[in-house]
């Protein structure tokens, strides 16, 4: 067997980031300043997004997807994030949470029930997080009650990503309280189902084209049908589906460094100071050395993981890793470019202060970098 370089892509890898990244700035670009300032995604966007087989990459061919691997996902994902982190992150919710979880956990029904639409024009959202429960997942207070011929959930979730767009959501609940986590359930909730709405937006700092929302059920009616893998199983859901999901979020992290360093050395090597460009002075040349180093170094972590993943190989250790070291990349990196820009990186006529704000969302969601540690920690100490 031979050893390929982690860096190294197939041909049909090359090919497809390389589709990606020119869609990206031929399409996603003109629009990012104006998407960010109407805190929404550009409805033709998202069309684009699925006629170019962006939003079903690990769905078998047989249900409409392109049958790739989630190392092809992450390339997706990082190239969408040099130009926007929101229309990244969009994608990657659609593969890497919704998409994987009904793929390893759903019935044949319910995969050619939802496939087909997922990969054509329905958008996924996850909803885990309760006001209540955050990195303490397992404390949320949704409930779900069996009614017989249904379920019926009563309750909220916060801080839902895509939730605005959202036709299905997969979303956790607990069928008995007293059970603690083993009582956790997840279903498949559709956009009309009764008794479920959508509540406010989230007013972000960063990521704002993304949408972030609150979830509500009131004597929500799910069929029966509608749960996705075993009744009172929903914790292993939530774990397993969250540990693919790190590492879309490190390819997002590193995707949004390298925007950010793109933007920086494009500007230093036509600001000139001093009678030369800001580029040839050795310590802005030590600078952004440094900052590509640390995004090669991420890179290579969060490839490693994918790379894993899709031998099937143990990833657990390698995606928490991954997630935690590209956000700490992408938050040194895009302050230190925004520095470089001088004076215009403070403002908003530059991306660098976009790639700024965007960048400190990757140590806050999906696993706080604190949980992050503690689930490293746990896997050394075994």
């Amino acid at each position: 067997m031979t050893h390929m370089p982690l860096t190294h892509l197939s041909e049909d890898e090359a090919i497809f980031r390389d589709a990606v990244a020119s869609f990206a700035r031929s399409a996603i670009a003109p629009k990012v300043h104006a998407m960010d300032k109407a805190q929404q995604l550009d409805k033709e966007l998202i069309k684009q997004c699925f006629e170019m087989g962006l939003m079903g990459i690990e769905v078998p061919e047989e249900y409409g997807g392109a049958g790739s691997s989630i190392m092809t996902a992450i390339l997706a994902i990082e190239a969408l994030a040099t130009v926007d982190p929101s229309v990244s992150v969009f994608v990657d919710v659609q593969n890497t949470l919704v998409n994987n979880a009904i793929l390893r956990w759903a019935n044949e029904e319910l995969k050619q029930k939802y496939f087909p639409k997922m990969c054509s024009e329905w958008v996924g959202s996850y909803a885990l997080s309760e006001s209540g429960s955050g990195s303490d997942a397992f404390a949320l207070a949704t409930r779900a009650i069996d009614r017989g011929d249904h379920w019926e959930l009563n309750g909220s979730k916060l801080w839902i990503t895509n939730g605005a767009e959202a036709n299905l959501y997969i979303v956790f609940a607990n069928i008995d309280p007293e059970q603690g986590y083993r009582g956790i359930t997840a279903f498949l909730v559709e956009r009309d189902f009764e008794g479920f709405s959508v509540g406010k937006k989230e007013d972000k700092l960063g990521i704002r084209a993304s949408s972030t929302v609150e979830l509500l059920f009131e004597k929500c009616k799910v069929p029966k049908e509608n749960v996705l893998g075993e009744v009172g199983k929903g914790y292993k859901v939530a774990i397993e589906t969250l540990n693919e999901g790190r590492i879309g979020i490190g390819a997002q992290m590193v995707g949004l460094a390298q925007g950010a360093l793109d933007a920086a050395l494009d500007y230093i090597q036509e600001r000139e100071q001093f009678g030369k460009s800001i580029a040839s002075f050795q310590g802005v040349q030590f600078q952004y050395a440094q900052m590509a180093t640390e995004i090669e170094a991420a890179r290579l972590m969060v490839y490693n993981a994918a790379r894993l993943k899709d031998a099937g190989l143990p990833f657990v250790k390698e995606s928490a890793m991954a997630k935690l070291y590209s956000s700490q990349v992408a938050e040194r990196v895009s302050s230190k470019a925004l520095e470089l820009f001088g004076g215009v990186g403070f403002t908003t006529e530059y991306p660098a202060e976009k790639f700024f704000r965007d960048a400190k969302i990757g140590a806050i969601y999906e696993g706080t970098s604190n949980m992050q540690l503690q689930t490293i920690a746990k896997m050394l100490v075994r």
